[in-house]
Formats: structure tokens, C-alpha cells, sequence
């Protein structure tokens, strides 16, 4: 289905039934596809709700507004037109970064926050030479293969999730590519998060090479001192696809509770 916020057409996957919602937020150079291992998981328990960022997946790629409040505010329409009136906002990467403002306005219905290898709230510590070479990340299929095995990934993926992968990081749009990095990476919302007031359950890979536990440890953590708090051994990154059946019992169970 299609939401439109301000002009912009969100490709939305619902699965339409269950009384709390989990509303899923992708990271960057991915889609709703992301989180498919673990809503099959979830959905007998929970409405999914997983949204294509502008710019990815099958939703509009506008020339400009690709800030991290302007994927909050997506995410908060979606919220809307779906008439959500319990959920948990579950977001990975760029994702998390998004779903930490979104929470951060107090918007009515949210019962909590999943962070998963999130980004955090504060900019990134990457350089300009960083910064040219992440947008050089998904230029073909073999610069996608490169990130995957050298930054993304910790574990081994089943071929058909790395091919999904793979297609996604490929349809992801300039404006999108030069949004998160010369923008999204660089803001700060590190004081604004500290006004969000419901539970926060984190999670993080201990192989993660884009925000690692140490990163985890000094800008997220900080902020979230009564978070529940999962590292996961082995993993990289991409937890939703590396881990969906952890992913998919640390969410469950931290839902459940709200």
C-alpha cells in the first residue's frame, strides 16, 4: 500500500492484524524487505508495519528532504493513516537514528523504542575520505558484494537474502545516498533524545565495523541508562537479516511487556 506524506508516496508493508503494532524502520542502502525474516516471526503476535524510506525500495525519491526528521515525520504519517494507536517503533542503522527523534516528540500510541545497530543520536565520527567511499558503496553489484563482506556483515547469509540485499542497495536513489551521508550522518539530536520517556530495549553485533559496541557504548548507551541491552556474539550490521530469530524474541518479548 501507499502513503503519501507531503507529496511523497511511502511504499508501506501491513500486516494489518494485531492489537500493538511494531512499526519497522530500515537502515540505509535497504527497504521494508530488511525486516522479512523477522516478520514472519512476529506477525502472529503483533501487526507489522514495515516502511520503504524515500528514496528506497518502491517509495518516491524526491530531490531533496532526506533529513533525519523528515524520515521521522514520513514514519509519523504512515503512524497516522494507519490509525496506529499502540506501537513500538523498531529501527535500524539510519532507521534507529529516525525512530530516536520520532520518539523524542512524544508522539500519542508509542509504548517503546527497539534500537537495533542503531545509529546514534549524535553525529557520526567518520571523515571526508570516509565519506566519498561509503558514497561510492553501492555504485554497482560488485561495490554492494564489497560492503556487504568488508563492513556490513559479520556472519554468512542465506544467497537469497543477499541477493535482496544486493537489489535494494542498487534502486537506492542519489538524492537518498547524499542525503544520509552529507546530512543524516552529520546531525545531532543527542539532547533531544533525552526527552524521550518510554522503555528502550537495544541491541548491537559485536562484530558490528559501522557502529560498533564501542560507539554503542559512549553515544547510545549514555543516553538510554535504563535500557534493556543485548550484544550479540557473532553478528555484524545487519542484524535483521544476520539474527532475525534473535531479533525477532528480544522484540517480542520487550513488546510484550509494554
Amino acid at each position: 500500500m501507499k502513503v503519501s506524506n507531503n507529496g511523497v508516496q511511502l511504499n508501506v508493508l501491513d500486516t494489518q492484524v494485531g492489537e500493538t503494532a511494531l512499526v519497522f524502520l530500515h537502515h540505509w542502502g535497504g527497504s521494508a524487505q530488511t525486516w522479512a525474516g523477522v516478520v514472519a516471526r512476529l506477525r502472529d503476535r503483533f501487526r507489522c508495519v514495515a516502511i520503504d524510506a524515500r528514496g528506497a525500495g518502491q517509495s518516491d525519491a524526491p530531490s531533496s528532504g532526506y533529513g533525519t526528521a523528515d524520515h521521522a515525520a514520513d514514519a509519523q504519517a504512515v503512524i497516522r493513516s494507519l490509525g496506529l494507536t499502540r506501537y513500538v517503533l523498531v529501527g535500524h542503522s539510519m532507521g534507529g537514528k529516525a525512530a530516536q527523534v520520532l520518539a523524542a516528540s512524544r508522539p500519542q500510541g508509542l509504548l517503546g523504542v527497539a534500537l537495533i545497530a542503531s545509529s546514534p543520536p549524535s553525529p557520526m565520527a567518520i571523515d571526508d575520505t570516509q565519506r566519498e567511499q561509503m558514497k561510492r558503496a553501492y555504485a554497482d553489484a560488485d561495490a554492494v558484494e564489497w560492503s556487504l563482506d568488508n563492513v556490513l556483515v559479520g556472519s554468512p547469509l542465506p544467497d537469497e537474502v543477499r541477493q535482496q540485499l544486493i537489489a535494494d542497495a542498487l534502486r537506492l536513489s542519489p538524492p537518498a545516498t547524499s542525503g544520509w551521508i552529507d546530512v543524516g550522518t552529520r546531525e545531532d539530536f543527542a539532547d533531544r533524545v533525552s526527552t524521550i520517556d518510554v522503555p528502550v530495549v537495544i541491541v548491537a553485533g559485536e562484530l558490528d565495523r559501522v557502529d560498533p559496541v564501542s560507539v554503542v557504548r559512549e553515544h547510545i548507551l549514555v543516553r538510554y541508562p535504563l535500557a534493556q541491552v543485548n550484544f550479540l556474539a557473532n553478528r555484524g550490521h545487519l542484524l535483521p537479516v544476520e539474527a532475525p530469530d534473535d531479533i525477532a524474541r528480544i522484540v517480542a518479548g520487550f513488546a510484550g511487556a509494554l
